[in-house]
This record gives structure tokens, C-alpha cells and sequence, in this order.
């Protein structure tokens, strides 16, 4: 593991999981896929960019103010 470097997501967790399918666009392909590479050089530990995308997402919505704010209301 390469502790020089700190990505936003640490170590990947083992979970549950469904499958889900999206369309992006090919810029966005491209930066997910040089993600997961720099990840695997990170951590020493292979993943693909569709293993990421769920993690990635998780870490978005649980910084997003607004999305917690109307999740507390609930």
C-alpha cells in the first residue's frame, strides 16, 4: 500500500450489492477507469471503475448538505 498518497475513498468495504446500469459520458469513463488504476497503485488492491461507482457515490451523498438535511426530515 502507497501511504504517500490519501484517495477520497479508503479501502473498500465488502457489502450487499444489486446490480444497476447507467450511461455516462466517455470523458467520464475515461477519468473513472484512471481512477480505479491510481486506486489499485494506492492500495495494492485490483478493483475496476464499476466496483468504485458505488463507493464514490456513497461518499458524494454522505458530504451533500441538502441531501442529508431532507433525509433528517424524513
Amino acid at each position: 500500500m502507497n501511504t504517500t498518497r490519501k484517495l477520497r475513498i479508503g479501502p473498500l468495504p465488502k457489502t450487499e450489492s444489486v446490480k444497476l446500469t447507467f450511461v455516462c459520458p466517455a470523458g467520464l469513463k475515461e477519468d473513472l477507469e484512471r481512477y480505479a488504476a491510481l486506486y489499485t497503485q494506492t492500495y495494492g488492491e485490483a478493483v475496476d471503475a464499476m466496483t468504485l461507482i458505488p463507493h464514490m457515490l456513497d461518499a458524494f451523498m454522505a458530504r451533500d448538505r441538502g441531501f442529508r438535511a431532507s433525509s433528517q426530515k424524513r
